[in-house]
């Protein structure tokens, strides 16, 4: 047994349903405190009346080395998304069952991404204090609305002063085998809620109604016939869906007063949010329409550079093959943490991740943990 799959199997059985609190922070601090760092935990989000149930936890841990010296940071998240029924063993009951391949470690977390987390605690006790300045940026929110976690972190360092030089996030970016793609950006994300107003009515009296279904039909035509642009250097071509449409009108002989419908649309650096919410608002308001965007993150791009050629070569000595710089996917934290500093992701495969009976091979957790070591090694030598 690996030191990294001992403490992936503590984490596992220790459920954290987003928002995630108490028992998997505390095997987290049980981790780093031994290791000499400064672990610091807090909750924010308690909700509108003060209701503990919505609060989310916090983890920032320190490990200070000599005064001058770089500082380097793991960040991630403990929560999960709920596991769902089905399964071949318990969720949160850490199991390996043997495979084709290897053994395999069984638990919600396995990949997204407590494994990682394992991986960077085994790895730090590998990084000896004296080569600088490590840090854990660790929340509870990743996989909810993302209001109260990293963002909540970064406003701990700001007050702290505490800013680190570079920063890997621990997603699974991997895709065939570990190593294979690291994520050096992300497109942005904006979420848009369009509503046409009209004037109810029987439907054998048009003429005294107004039907706003028709405008709402026409408005989706014209925002999904946009081509927002043919893509960058790094980035793929930005793309707009519609993703929900919504009446209500539950009688067959009445116009309805209102037709609402949302769109999602995943966005390059040729863009910004408020830019895109500017566009589809005026393309709402032309039909007789609203629209009320929410942007959830803006795109971000790490260029290559030193950062990823301390990874890819990390990656290289432990495995034999070179990660590929990738901007695709969903969104995640680095998007806060860009602000920061530097930050690139990169972890372990990511085919069973927020699926049922997700797993992570016991031998990729032993790799990612001298990986992990390397990089740190490295970045603060640097």
């Amino acid at each position: 047994m690996t030191d990294a799959l001992a403490l992936a199997k503590q984490l596992i059985a220790a459920p954290s349903v987003t928002p995630a609190r108490g028992t998997v922070f505390d095997a987290m601090e049980a981790m780093l405190a031994p290791l000499g760092f400064e672990v610091t935990r807090f909750t924010r989000g308690e909700g509108e009346h003060g209701t503990p149930e919505e609060a989310v936890e916090n983890l920032f841990a320190i490990r200070r080395g000599p005064e001058g010296s770089r500082h380097f940071s793991f960040a991630g998240h403990l929560d999960v998304v709920p596991p769902g029924d089905g399964w071949a063993s318990a969720p949160f009951e850490p199991e390996v069952r043997p495979s084709p391949g290897g053994e395999l470690l069984y638990g919600r977390g396995a990949v997204d991404m407590k494994g990682s987390i394992a991986c960077m605690v085994d790895a730090v006790a590998n990084v000896p204090a004296e080569a600088g300045t490590i840090s854990f940026i660790i929340t509870g929110d990743e996989e909810g609305p993302a209001l109260h976690g990293t963002r909540a972190l970064i406003d701990y360092m700001n007050a702290e002063g505490i800013r680190p030089d570079l920063c890997l996030v621990g997603e699974p970016t991997s895709v065939n085998r570990l190593g294979d793609m690291m994520k050096i950006g992300r497109r942005g994300s904006v979420n848009i809620w369009l509503e046409v107003e009209g004037t109810q009515g029987h439907v054998a009296y048009p003429h005294l109604a107004d039907n706003p279904i028709p405008k709402l039909v026409a408005m989706l035509a014209e925002l999904d016939a946009l081509v927002l642009d043919e893509g960058t250097d790094w980035f793929q071509p930005s793309n707009l869906e519609i993703t929900d449409v919504e009446v209500g009108n539950m009688a067959h002989n009445v116009i309805p007063a209102m037709a609402k419908a949302r769109i999602s649309i995943r966005f390059n650096d040729l863009h910004s949010g408020a830019s895109l919410s500017e566009k589809v608002g005026a393309i709402a308001e032309k039909h007789g329409g609203t629209a009320l965007p929410i942007i959830s993150g803006e795109p971000f791009l790490t260029p290559p550079g030193e950062f990823s050629d301390i990874i890819a070569a990390a990656v290289r000595a432990e495995t034999g093959i070179d990660p590929e710089p990738s901007t695709t996917g969903g969104t995640s934290d680095a998007r806060f943490l860009r602000a920061v500093c530097p930050v690139i992701e990169f972890g372990l495969c990511n085919a069973t991740m927020h699926k049922r009976d997700e797993a992570v091979a016991i031998e990729d957790l032993s790799t990612l943990s001298r990986i992990y070591a390397r990089i740190a090694k490295d970045a603060l030598a640097r």
